[in-house]
């Protein structure tokens, strides 16, 4: 079973592996430090009360389950979720979008590599749209994402990128910002070097930059009501400096603080996290959340048996191969479809 929020059971797994140190005493502590030295890093999920060189993992502060009051929230976020006209007014005959944000493999995995209609039929947006059960009336899914558009081509309103879904990606298909409601958002930096826990690392870097993201989201969509991140897959068997391990394993910290930096934001009455930034989803921010967490340590199964095999990767073992597009794709499909803060927009029937 993947580990997702709430009330949720998925087919397929989605997770990472990550260096871990075991911080317990006796016996038991010395046999996960030796299994983490023999097979690397364990996926955040699996990391229970180990750390990754001091960093302590699971999704959520201190569990993989979304905690109750960020739930509801996340559920009253659902509830606003309405179809909508063009010019945003809510409608009965209207649309609402749910839009990727991200890079080359962000569009591989949820449309296609050029991203142009139709979308190859084994990403998410192709299994989606031959999926009976999936909203066809009033929910619109649409691929923002390109490949080269790392995270420093979206943290600001101005970023040509939103001109660019707005004009080339929505606008075509009748559809205008004011209807896009929810987005997917997968990003990463190109040619990383500063790994964790240098006070300059990437991971670092990443936090900052999917803060201004979610403000940069809220400003270009003014309807927008839930961010879903995604965290890369694994990149072991990388033969660039493009984004190789230990960063992809890395940046599922990034997607961890982000989300607690808007529960902990939230809970303490208003203390901005200074490296996220204002997050307050009370005072016009979206709610965030964790999307589905791809990463798994290569051949090595996670708890619920995801794996990453060399054939899952084109040539550069960075970018997903058919297989691996397939993979993330059905396992989108599955959290769009099972979690309960997003099935009452996205499935066929259903109501928020």
């Amino acid at each position: 079973m993947a580990y997702f929020p709430r009330l949720v059971t998925l087919p397929l797994a989605l997770v990472v592996l990550g260096a871990c140190k075991d911080t317990s005493a006796g016996p038991a502590g010395a046999t996960v430090a030796a299994a983490v030295a023999a097979s690397g890093p364990l996926p955040l999920i699996d990391m229970g009360a180990s750390t990754y060189k001091g960093f302590p993992g699971l999704l959520y502060p201190g569990s993989n389950t979304m905690p109750a009051d960020h739930h509801d929230a996340g559920l009253a976020a659902a509830h606003r979720v309405v179809p909508r006209d063009v010019n945003g007014n809510a409608s009965a005959t209207g649309r609402y979008v749910l839009l990727s944000i991200g890079m080359s493999n962000t569009t591989q995995e949820f449309c296609s590599q050029s991203g142009a209609l139709p979308c190859d039929p084994w990403t998410f947006m192709g299994q989606a749209a031959a999926d009976a059960s999936v909203n066809h009336t009033t929910l619109r899914i649409v691929n923002g994402a390109k490949g080269g558009q790392d995270a420093g081509t979206w943290d600001q309103p101005a970023d040509l990128n939103y001109d660019r879904v707005r004009d080339e990606v929505l606008a075509p298909q009748g559809l205008s910002e004011r209807q896009v409601e929810i987005a997917w958002v997968k990003e990463a930096n190109k040619v990383p070097t500063v790994s964790l826990p240098d006070t300059g690392a990437d991971a670092y870097r990443l936090e900052r930059q999917l803060g201004d993201i979610t403000r940069a989201l809220r400003t270009r969509y003014p309807n927008l009501r839930q961010v879903f991140f995604t965290s890369r897959i694994y990149a072991g068997y990388a033969t660039t400096a493009e984004n190789p391990e230990p960063y992809a394993y890395e940046s599922g910290f990034s997607v961890k603080w982000i989300v607690q930096a808007q529960i902990d934001q939230v809970r303490s009455g208003g203390v901005v996290d200074p490296r996220a930034g204002n997050l307050d989803y009370r005072a016009g921010s979206p709610w965030i959340a964790w999307g589905p967490y791809p990463w798994a340590n290569g051949l090595t199964p996670r708890s619920d048996g995801l794996t990453w095999a060399r054939s899952d990767f084109v040539s550069d073992g960075t970018h997903p191969s058919q297989a691996g597009e397939q993979k993330v794709g059905t396992i989108l499909l599955n959290f769009f479809k099972n979690t309960d803060v997003t099935r009452c927009w996205f499935l066929a029937g259903q109501s928020c």
